[in-house]
């Protein structure tokens, strides 16, 4: 099964202190670790994650990203195509949630058939995608 991974799961496996660590550290060392799992993301998480992780935990906790995390995520790079139709979706909103790596994960996880995401994000059950752990 193909598993997207989000920003929110990312930085939880990160923070020990995060309420969602040991939930995503369990979920990834388990069932995302079966071989016929594959995790998949795009480069916006990437920044965004990468950016996040460094302000609030460190240079140490981004090494452990780009080292330790994302070499078992396949990264798929947003094309102009896929960013514009998510920055249609995102000025389409009314609400001010969610954000617009959000709208580009929904909009390139649609285009994939990707039906489940690795996330603590409400926005992506609200958007009618199954999430774990």
């Amino acid at each position: 099964m193909t598993t997207f991974v989000d920003t929110s799961a990312l930085y939880s496996l990160l923070d020990e202190d995060d309420l969602n660590h040991a939930a995503a550290r369990e979920w990834l060392t388990g069932p995302g670790r079966d071989a016929g799992e594959i995790l998949v993301s795009h480069n916006y998480v990437v920044v965004e994650t990468a950016a996040l992780v460094r302000r609030r935990l460190g240079s140490d906790a981004t090494r452990v990203l780009f080292q330790g995390l994302l070499p078992a995520v396949s990264i798929f790079y947003v094309d102009e195509h896929l960013h514009r139709l998510a920055v249609a979706s995102y000025l389409a909103a009314s609400r001010l949630r969610p954000s617009l790596v959000d709208w580009v994960s929904f909009e390139m996880m649609r285009n994939s058939r990707v039906e489940r995401a690795f996330a603590f994000d409400r926005d992506f059950s609200n958007e009618g995608f199954s999430t774990v752990p």
